[in-house]
């Protein structure tokens, strides 16, 4: 994995239906990415592992959906119209434009000169919109370039809704959109992307104990979505590079092809964010314990998980090669729970009837238990395992001849991706087999 290239990974999403171009067919879209089959159920596969994990498996966790398009009083009061900025530079010669902080400004990445930059300006990446037939200052709105503030307008509603005990966690997944001056590196840095978030309320003297238990739940992350830990690294940040409502945070950061570079985030937020829309808004967000204890604004643990991060390193870490009979393979190896296709269905020869008939009878049971089971008849079975084994399908299971005739009949053969081992399992009790 570690010497893995980004195009390899690339590629082989393009080649196998993970990720396309955006609006490719017209020349695309920079900092866009469409995902095709398998990079959706892959993406769902992810997101419903990070769901169970840190909502429905816990009693302190409740869920919201908030809608991309905000009042753009949240987004002033969040500080993100006046400080939500990247610093741009122009390249005298192309008139190409960077983010000053990412490129060596004594030579432009496009043109190649040694032409002189002009001086920085700041740049907001919000995308600005404006909602309604009226185009004027009064019907302004934005994309939400982050998740965190429909968790955080919601709070109250959640409250007033549940009164949950002290301390209790909103949890979120959706859409966000960062206008990047120069969006790079596949999927890592683009324009629209997926956020899961939790905003974690605690009472303002408990925040410690509860940073290191979200740290510790990181690293469990980590492990289920099989990455190697040698391959992941906490970076303590420094007061400097801290945004401006945090007073820690760690990154966690992953052995990317391109480098080391942020996976997700953990920060302790304060109570800047309830007490910014307490000020601006006139509502009180203050949590009144059930035991008639002093209220008090919450404050804020944030464990901050980008979607497309986890794919990227979920992909990269899963390449191997090695080689089966004198030739080389590539494949992806998947932990089971995560693998967009679970089980390949194929006859041996699709010119047999017989056989076609007793596979799509298997592939229709495993179907409806499994969901994402694939039939699989294209080419010979050789090219099949290669196909499967590409794209991290974890077992292949073939009905042949030994199936409908002999001693061995309403058996099939199922494959191994990992070992390529086969062996013998029968009909009635593949579904166990492969539940295991």
């Amino acid at each position: 994995m570690k010497n893995v290239e980004l195009e390899t990974i690339v590629s082989l999403c393009k080649r196998r239906g993970f990720i396309y171009q955006g609006s490719e067919v017209y020349g695309g879209l920079s900092g866009t990415w469409d995902y095709g089959p398998l990079g959706v159920s892959l993406k769902r596969n992810i997101i419903n592992l990070w769901w169970k994990m840190f909502v429905d498996a816990r009693q302190d966790m409740y869920g919201v959906d908030a809608a991309i398009l905000m009042n753009s009083q949240v987004w002033k009061a969040s500080g993100h119209v006046d400080t939500f900025t990247d610093p741009l530079v122009e390249c005298s010669n192309c008139h190409g434009r960077f983010r000053e902080d990412k490129i060596d400004t004594n030579k432009c990445p496009t043109c190649g000169k040694a032409s002189p930059f002009g001086p920085a300006r700041q740049f907001n990446m919000m995308f600005k919109t404006n909602v309604g037939p009226v185009d004027d200052e009064s019907s302004i709105s934005y994309l939400r370039p982050e998740t965190a503030q429909g968790i955080f307008t919601n709070f109250k509603n959640v409250v007033d809704c549940f009164y949950p005990d002290m301390p209790f966690g909103i949890a979120q997944v959706g859409k966000a959109f960062r206008n990047e001056i120069s969006p790079r590196d596949f999927i890592f840095r683009s324009r629209e992307f997926e956020q899961m978030e939790i905003e974690y309320f605690v009472h303002p003297d408990k925040w410690e104990e509860a940073f290191e238990n979200w740290r510790q739940l990181v690293w469990q992350w980590v492990e289920a979505l099989g990455l190697p830990k040698e391959s992941v690294h906490e970076l303590e940040v420094p007061e400097t590079d801290r945004a401006h409502y945090s007073k820690r945070t760690i990154d966690f950061e992953f052995d990317f092809p391109i480098g080391r570079d942020e996976l997700l985030g953990l920060a302790y937020r304060t109570d800047f964010d309830l007490s910014n829309i307490q000020n601006s808004s006139g509502k009180n967000m203050e949590y009144r314990p059930k035991d008639d204890s002093p209220s008090y604004v919450p404050h804020v643990i944030e464990p901050s998980f980008g979607l497309e991060r986890a794919v990227m390193a979920v992909l990269c870490s899963a390449y191997q090669e090695d080689e089966v009979n004198g030739e080389k393979r590539s494949y992806l190896k998947l932990p089971y729970h995560l693998a967009p296709v679970r089980v390949a269905v194929s006859p041996l020869l699709k010119n047999k009837p017989e056989l076609i008939d007793k596979a799509r009878e298997v592939y229709e049971m495993l179907k409806t238990e499994f969901g994402n089971v694939m039939w699989d008849d294209n080419g010979n079975i050789g090219k099949r395992y290669r196909r499967q084994d590409e794209i991290g399908t974890p077992y292949c299971v073939v009905v042949d001849f030994e199936t409908i005739e002999g001693d061995t009949t309403d058996t099939v053969t199922v494959r191994h991706r990992d070992t390529t081992k086969q062996e013998r399992v029968s009909i009635s009790d593949l579904k166990n087999y492969l539940a295991k």
